[in-house]
């Protein structure tokens, strides 16, 4: 009888420890010291260091330099002439050589210098607005990098406590069966139980680690080289959006990175139309040539008496040349830019409508999240808690079996582990409202 008592006693602190080990992982996560993380801070982070970022941010700078090559105007041409010369032997009084200097330039037409500036300027609004699209998209894949460290931090908490819990109870039911008072059978199942939970641990550190070097993806470096403290602050706060759909709807037509692009992609086609436009009319070219021919040889006549030399000659020529435009009879030019306004026109139309779906849907979505987290802390775990711990005191009692109480056990934990998720369903949702409307994500 005392034997007995002792082992009740074993399995019941074994049972507390299991229940207690649970109850602080599902009830309070451990507390992130003041180095830890958080993701405001990671967020600053990946748009300050990413790699790809700033591979992206250099469109931004080549599209800049766009516009000064867009503002050069046609070089002019200087021509130096000498001759023509003389060489035949057969004539013994060689003209004069004669020495022109020409200077050539193109004149621009319709306004062809302002209009490509202004197709510059325009390709930079478009290139900045791809960008921002780009980071608005590095952000929700970070956010979820984020979400997902901490839901495998979380949940290979609750997976070692619920372990180290398991092996008191196999050593408990070791105590038993040397006291003769528990099956082999009985220790087997315990010993099968831990040794499977084991190997879901051993996954879990692996999960967990392999989330963490995920974060440094974003980073474009280590995430210990930015963080000296590698623990993350997985305390999100509620974000509340408002019932107004339809105002979020006509903040995100304002905002959001996808309309915006498709906007400057319909600037940029009408302006490109312009400038095709404007090309069509000829540029004339001006010529102004200035020459001098020196003085000639005086000659003797057949009389003996000398015949001056032709005078110096000076001349000044003004020539313009106007190309003759057949090749513009045909317009596929033209037809070209006019579909590609059109095909923007569509474009912005599609993309309206499509962020009218879209926050809508996020909407729904971050609704269902959020009721789905509300349950889970309200009332889920709250009710497998209650299971679980009359099952260990059935258990204790012996009123249950041992399969019947890791079955509680396992329906606890599962349910622990559908609460995290259900709490990294939420940040992903919220990011994804957030940047439907055009916010910066904030947790």
């Amino acid at each position: 009888m005392k034997n007995r008592n002792i082992h009740w006693h074993g399995v019941g602190l074994a049972l507390l420890s299991l229940y207690t080990g649970i109850a602080c992982a599902q009830g309070t996560a451990p507390a992130a010291d003041a180095a830890a993380a958080h993701f405001a801070g990671y967020l600053a982070a990946v748009e300050k260091h990413s790699l790809d970022l700033a591979s992206q941010r250099e469109s931004i700078t080549a599209a800049e330099a766009g516009v000064s090559i867009a503002g050069v105007v046609p070089d002019p041409k200087l021509t130096l002439g000498y001759g023509p010369k003389e060489f035949s032997k057969a004539i013994a009084l060689k003209p004069p050589v004669s020495r022109t200097v020409a200077l050539e330039w193109e004149i621009e037409t319709a306004g062809k210098r302002d209009k490509r500036v202004r197709l510059a300027k325009s390709n930079v609004k478009l290139t900045e607005a791809n960008v921002e699209g780009f980071k608005h998209q590095l952000y929700s894949d970070s956010a979820a990098a984020f979400a997902e460290a901490c839901r495998t931090r979380e949940a290979l908490v609750r997976q070692e406590s619920s372990l180290r819990s398991l092996s008191e109870v196999v050593r408990a039911n070791e105590v038993r069966r040397k006291a003769g008072d528990a099956g082999g059978l009985e220790l087997l199942q315990s010993r099968t139980e831990r040794d499977q939970f084991q190997a879901g641990v051993v996954k879990g550190r692996a999960d967990a680690q392999a989330a963490m070097l995920n974060l440094s993806v974003p980073l474009g470096q280590r995430f210990d080289a930015l963080f000296a403290q590698p623990r993350l602050d997985c305390d999100f706060a509620d974000f509340a959006p408002g019932d107004d759909v339809d105002a979020l709807i006509r903040q995100a037509l304002d905002a959001r990175d996808e309309v915006l692009i498709a906007r400057a992609t319909l600037d940029n086609a009408r302006v490109n139309a312009e400038l095709v436009q404007a090309n069509r009319y000829v540029n004339p070219t001006v010529k102004l040539t200035a020459g001098r021919t020196p003085m000639g040889r005086s000659s003797f006549d057949g009389d003996g008496k000398e015949t001056p030399g032709s005078p110096v000659s000076r001349t000044l020529a003004v020539e313009v040349a106007i190309p003759l435009p057949f090749s513009r009879l045909q317009k596929g030019e033209v037809i070209q830019a006019e579909s590609a306004v059109t095909q923007a026109m569509l474009g912005l139309r599609a993309a309206e409508l499509k962020t009218d779906a879209e926050v809508r849907a996020s909407y729904a979505q971050f609704l269902a999240a959020r009721e789905n987290l509300r349950r889970y802390r309200e009332s889920v775990l709250a009710d497998s808690d209650k299971v679980l711990s009359g099952m260990r005191l059935s258990y204790r009692n012996g009123q249950a079996s041992l399969l019947e109480f890791l079955a509680a056990q396992r329906s606890a934990d599962d349910a622990y582990l559908a609460y995290l998720q259900a709490q990294a369903d939420l940040v992903t949702a919220t990011v994804q409202l957030q940047l439907s409307v055009g916010l910066h994500p904030a947790l």
